[in-house]
């Protein structure tokens, strides 16, 4: 085959994917360029009035965001590159001023480098090491209470209370939690609380929760011919239905459903999974659930968009890469 034809041949493949497709395939592809590390996990922080976004890295490592954490300091919010760092110390461009540095750790240099990782979303962002704030904070502290804070910097030192006390309040549950080993339980009691709102104690009543658009909506993506909602199924409806509803609605659920109904010796079971639901969150939850879903189903054109917009909207719970099901 010729470069010309493989050239064409892949144009034409580039044409044919969509503009998700293409940032995502744009994004894997920078990521590998530049062997970033990948964060597993994504949150917000939130200290006093201040929301510092965060994630975890594949290597365990706990970073903040860079722009957030230059707001939350009173600093310049915009990111910036390597250059914006001295080459000799390897600081911080705010932490290089003389009048700082007698009040800069060791241990301080060791933390304080950028780090560059892939997001959840997007090709690239920069972040510092979770620890650095602290230590930020008690440097400009320190030589607020020596008296050697220098005009320009007097804000600075007023931030890093605030988030110093806002990490004090925050912190000490945490580590006590650490402490006991009470971290687990915690997480534990937790999901107890989103069962217990979700899931009912007793079976109730069969009662009609699942529209009848629903299963046509599924039909006509999934490619089958429907023939009303009195013939009988396939199998695979079932596990599509658990994957659409039950896996989104809360962490959880859906092992507590297979649990409280569980498969019998025929391989069925024989209650519906929404009798266990509560009246009170449960069954609104659902009915609030399937209404979006519906009107997802209606405005796509097939099972893979749809599929898409789903993971986008609702994306399962307690799972960081969804699975697609565009080939079973």
């Amino acid at each position: 085959m010729s470069e010309d034809i493989q050239s064409k041949g892949g144009l034409a493949r580039a044409e044919a994917l969509s503009p998700e497709e293409r940032s995502e395939i744009a994004a894997k592809a920078a990521a590998a360029r530049w062997n970033l590390p990948k964060a597993t996990h994504e949150g917000d922080l939130h200290l006093g009035d201040y929301t510092i976004h965060c994630a975890v890295l594949e290597n365990g490592q706990r970073v903040l965001t860079q722009s957030d954490l230059m707001r939350a300091l009173g600093r310049a919010r915009q990111a910036k590159g390597r250059a914006y760092y001295d080459s000799d110390v390897n600081l911080p461009a705010f932490l290089t001023a003389k009048n700082l540095k007698p009040h800069i750790g060791e241990d301080l240099y060791v933390t304080s480098s950028q780090i560059e990782f892939k997001p959840l979303r997007g090709a690239k962002a920069f972040g510092y090491p979770a620890e650095l704030l602290p230590k930020v904070c008690d440097v400009f502290l320190k030589a607020r209470d020596a008296g050697d804070l220098v005009p320009g910097q007097g804000h600075i030192a007023r931030q890093a209370d605030v988030l110093m006390r806002a990490l004090a309040h925050v912190g000490i549950a945490a580590l006590v939690d650490e402490a006991t080993g009470y971290q687990e339980v915690r997480d534990r009691l937790a999901l107890q609380k989103i069962l217990e709102a979700y899931i009912a104690k007793e079976l109730a009543a069969w009662a009609k929760r699942f529209p009848d658009e629903f299963y046509k909506e599924l039909f006509r993506l999934r490619g089958w011919q429907w023939q009303g909602v009195s013939v009988r199924r396939p199998i695979l409806v079932g596990k599509l239905t658990n994957d659409l509803v039950y896996e989104r609605l809360a962490p959880g659920i859906i092992a507590e459903l297979r649990r409280k109904n569980p498969m019998t010796d025929g391989g069925y079971r024989k209650h519906k999974h929404h009798q266990w639901l509560t009246q009170d969150v449960g069954h609104p939850a659902l009915a609030q659930h399937l209404h979006a879903t519906i009107a997802f189903m209606r405005v796509s054109s097939d099972w893979k968009s749809f599929y898409r917009t789903m993971n986008r909207a609702f994306p399962k719970k307690n799972e960081t890469i969804p699975l697609p099901l565009g080939d079973v």
